[in-house]
């Protein structure tokens, strides 16, 4: 592979379910400082990756810090800016003010879009309907067609969260009957391809909501 090539290949998105470990985000940031060591300083991969750094700074509610590690992102391409807007917003989000994140996520879903790229499109997606849970269905049936248009498999693995997530949606609104649905079709997708945990997680829910 020749240096530009290097430069303009985005992340593999499985090199971060290796690195990522949401129960673990101080060990998950130093991990993804060490890819990114690995790699060319002004390469997609290496932006993204820090991106990533950010989002766990921002698990450790270090959101100053990680503020200022999105600012220092000097790239155009629109993968990254994507996951800038995105890890902005999450970190908007976390900070308990999820009606200045909506418009970051908008972008998000924007840039994944004209871009396109599912993944971060489905993505965007799932946090809209997080940050506008009176649009969360909405949200969640566009994330769904993304990823029966697309085929990408990393795209697919959102399915489980958009179920979950409408779920919790519902579950909050005293919706219990259709909550519940959610939580099985969301138990159903993590049983066909999802981690223990993830399937531990949906077994709960779903027992939670009877």
């Amino acid at each position: 592979m020749t240096d530009d090539a290097q430069t303009t290949l985005p992340v593999d998105p499985g090199l971060l379910d290796r690195l990522w470990d949401f129960d673990d985000p101080a060990g998950t940031e130093q991990r993804m400082r060490e890819a990114r060591a690995s790699m060319p300083p002004d390469s997609v991969a290496a932006h993204e990756l820090t991106t990533q750094m950010a989002r766990a700074m921002g698990l450790q509610g270090r959101f100053t810090e990680a503020h200022e590690l999105l600012d220092s992102i000097d790239s155009a391409h629109p993968f990254v800016t994507c996951r800038v807007h995105l890890e902005r917003g999450r970190l908007r989000n976390s900070a308990g003010d999820p009606q200045a994140a909506r418009p970051l996520f908008s972008l998000a879903f924007g840039h994944a879009s004209a871009s396109g790229n599912p993944y971060l499109a489905v993505d965007a997606a799932h946090m809209l309907a997080i940050v506008e849970p009176d649009r969360a269905e909405d949200w969640v049936r566009m994330g769904l067609e993304i990823i029966e248009r697309s085929g990408d498999p990393y795209a697919r693995r959102w399915r489980g969260a958009l179920h979950n997530n409408l779920g919790w949606t519902m579950h909050d609104r005293g919706d219990h009957e259709r909550a519940l649905e959610q939580f099985r079709l969301a138990l159903d997708t993590y049983q066909a391809s999802g981690t223990a945990d993830q399937m531990h997680r949906a077994r709960w829910a779903v027992a939670r909501c009877l």
